[in-house]
């Protein structure tokens, strides 16, 4: 079993990481600092570039949650200036303060991966032709070589869309 990284554990690992990437500070001085061996933070240095990775991975979720924050924060300005509107009977304001809305809505959704603008393909195989061709390949099951020139020949019409001719 492999001993924990003294380095990680210090109470002040951070102060350490941001010495050692932010300062470039040597080993030497860091083990006057905190009491540390030469060993156990050059040992440590082995550990910045996943703890790098782990920091952006922080800094990105902080981030997407000031985004959603903003963004509820306008949706909800939106929600008070239709309230105002309504009160006032302005409809032209009403109608602005929905689109408004729907739209901060919308992103919302889309940040939080409830709706997508990826492209879609829907394949849509007839019945018929799935009955036919599963009788097809059972037909030639006693013939392991037709069956598979059989496959091979419908996965290329299948392919080609050759079976969409309506």
């Amino acid at each position: 079993m492999s001993r924990s990284c003294t380095v990680c554990s210090h109470p002040d690992s951070v102060l350490i990481n941001e010495a050692l990437v932010i300062e470039g500070q040597s080993n030497r001085a860091l083990t006057r600092q905190y009491d540390l061996s030469k060993d156990a933070i050059r040992r440590h240095r082995g550990h910045i570039p996943q703890l790098l990775v782990k920091a952006s991975q922080a800094l990105e979720v902080v981030d997407a949650d000031d985004l959603l924050a903003k963004v509820e924060e306008l949706r909800q300005k939106a929600m008070e200036v239709l309230a105002e509107a309504e009160d006032a009977h302005d409809h032209r304001i009403m109608l602005a303060a929905i689109d408004r809305a729907s739209k901060q809505l919308e992103l919302l959704a889309k940040l939080l991966g409830e709706i997508s603008d990826a492209p879609q393909v829907n394949i849509h195989l007839h019945p018929q032709y799935i009955a036919v061709r599963t009788a097809i390949v059972q037909a030639v099951e006693p013939y392991p070589e037709v069956k598979e020139a059989i496959s091979q020949a419908m996965l290329q019409l299948e392919g080609s869309g050759a079976s969409n001719g309506h």
